[in-house]
């Protein structure tokens, strides 16, 4: 096979590589499926029930919300999609979350506060997503899901995909690792999807395979250590650590999770991987147990590819206690205006506010929010609520998205798909029968935002960084 590949050379090597990590006849299967077409999944949200948006064809087995689709839809014209009903994501990267599953049970946290994660390098949010699906099942809101992204330029996608998805208990940042290693000994689990090769890209991005040498894996596996090693001081000694690629070579995977082992301190959680059934499922199929992680591979599952290893760190550090309580940089709401808030949301929502924008946290993450907030750069937390103007709420668009919001403290209005997909294009659309003010505007009783009915028309809430922009033929 050389389609793609800028010489035989460099095909030669990438199987040298494949049949290092995963022997002979895996490799010879995984490389030659990688000229079939990428297959088509999503994971649904669980608190956003919905029709998936195409066929199903069959279920992920190690993800009970993840579905494979019999084909590609325009999600752009599913109404569900803006409201964050699911999330576009390879079945292969699901594999994480359900690693990350199997751990949560292993990592003991006090009462008095909630456990906290981080995911390091988060964007454009298909893990943090399941991440924090998985953490609210387990401990409703009492979680801090930090999601961090140091380029500044995905770090946008990433809060907009967050906000989307509706989780209030997730912390968005924009740092360079180094930046977490003042927060020692703070987070229970970290994980760390790093940046790699991108071997598992071959299929949805043929132009990787030309960006692909052997040069460009050395380089990855240096940079793969410098960013583990930076954030290593953040977490907990006894927390965990889920490492990750969407790449195969042993060199930035196997030999990686070996070098944090013996250099940082920590022990493999799945030494014994010869089966992988056990943390797989429903099906262990296709998992590849490489004796430090797993390995998913075209060819050998429906997906893209992934490896996944977990280490329990061994080594002391030494806890960083919150220095400043309260609600950071803004300040409690108080008085009626804090009563009209708080009755948008549920019992568990505090509301604050800072220079005249107002929004709401989870109790439990109130006190934690100073300590972030003066060693990190926050680009988002908790929900938007709005703007007080002359008593009344100024709804901001997240509201009506946020798994907090009580969508009965307003009056909604059902849209057909066709009217759904005008008001996301930013297009007035008329209510005539619904009362003026605010209305939340839904599509299959699922929020989309919000709309000020004014009888004759509606003016449009909904962000402009969000609305379709692609021309849709009638």
């Amino acid at each position: 096979m050389t389609s793609g590949w800028l010489s035989e050379a460099q095909a030669r090597v990438f199987r040298n590589y494949l049949e290092e990590a995963i022997g002979q006849d895996n490799a010879a299967v995984a490389f030659s499926a990688l000229e079939e077409p990428a297959s088509v999944s999503v994971r649904k949200n669980p608190r956003k029930p919905s029709p998936l948006p195409a066929g199903e064809a069959g279920r992920v087995p190690w993800c009970r919300s993840g579905f494979f689709l019999d084909s590609r839809p325009v999600f752009t014209l599913d109404p569900a999609f803006h409201a964050g009903a699911y999330y576009v994501q390879d079945s292969s990267s699901m594999f994480v979350g359900h690693v990350f599953r199997a751990v949560l049970d292993m990592v003991k946290v006090p009462d008095d506060r909630p456990l906290r994660v981080l995911d390091l390098c988060a964007a454009p949010g298909g893990k943090t997503t399941d991440i924090a699906a998985s953490l609210r099942e387990a401990y409703g809101s009492r979680f801090i899901l930090v999601s961090n992204e140091v380029m500044s330029q995905r770090v946008s996608v990433l809060a907009s995909n967050t906000a989307v998805w509706g989780d209030p208990c997730i912390v968005v940042t924009s740092d360079d690792p180094s930046r977490f290693a003042s927060m020692r000994g703070w987070f229970d689990i970290v994980v760390a999807d790093v940046p790699c090769s991108g071997e598992g890209m071959f299929r949805k991005d043929p132009g990787a395979r030309e960006q692909w040498s052997a040069d460009t894996v050395k380089l990855c596996q240096g940079r793969q250590r410098r960013i583990v090693a930076d954030v290593w001081p953040a977490l907990a000694e006894g927390g965990v650590m889920i490492y990750s690629t969407c790449t195969f070579n042993r060199y930035e995977n196997d030999d990686n999770v070996r070098w944090i082992s013996d250099t940082l301190g920590a022990g493999p959680l799945f030494p014994d991987t010869g089966d992988a059934g056990f943390l797989a499922g429903e099906s262990g199929e296709g998992v590849l147990g490489t004796g430090m992680g797993f390995c998913l591979v075209p060819g050998l599952v429906r997906g893209e590819g992934q490896y996944c290893a977990a280490l329990l760190k061994t080594s002391p550090e030494s806890q960083q206690r919150p220095g400043r309580t309260g609600s950071g940089r803004h300040g409690l709401l108080k008085g009626s205006e804090a009563e009209l808030v708080a009755s948008f949301f549920t019992d568990d929502m505090i509301p604050v506010s800072r220079d005249g924008v107002i929004k709401v946290l989870p109790r439990s993450a109130v006190s934690s929010l100073p300590f972030i907030e003066d060693r990190l750069h926050v680009v988002s937390s908790g929900c938007s609520a709005g703007e007080m103007k002359r008593g009344t709420l100024v709804p901001d668009a997240d509201m009506a998205l946020s798994l907090a919001f009580r969508k009965e403290s307003f009056s909604t209005a059902e849209l057909d798909t066709d009217t759904a997909l005008s008001y996301l294009q930013g297009n007035q659309i008329v209510l005539r029968d619904m009362p003026a003010g605010y209305t939340v505007v839904c599509h299959r009783s699922l929020p989309l935002g919000f709309v000020k009915n004014l009888g004759a028309r509606c003016n449009n809430l909904y962000p402009r960084s969000r609305r379709i922009r692609m021309e849709i033929k009638k």
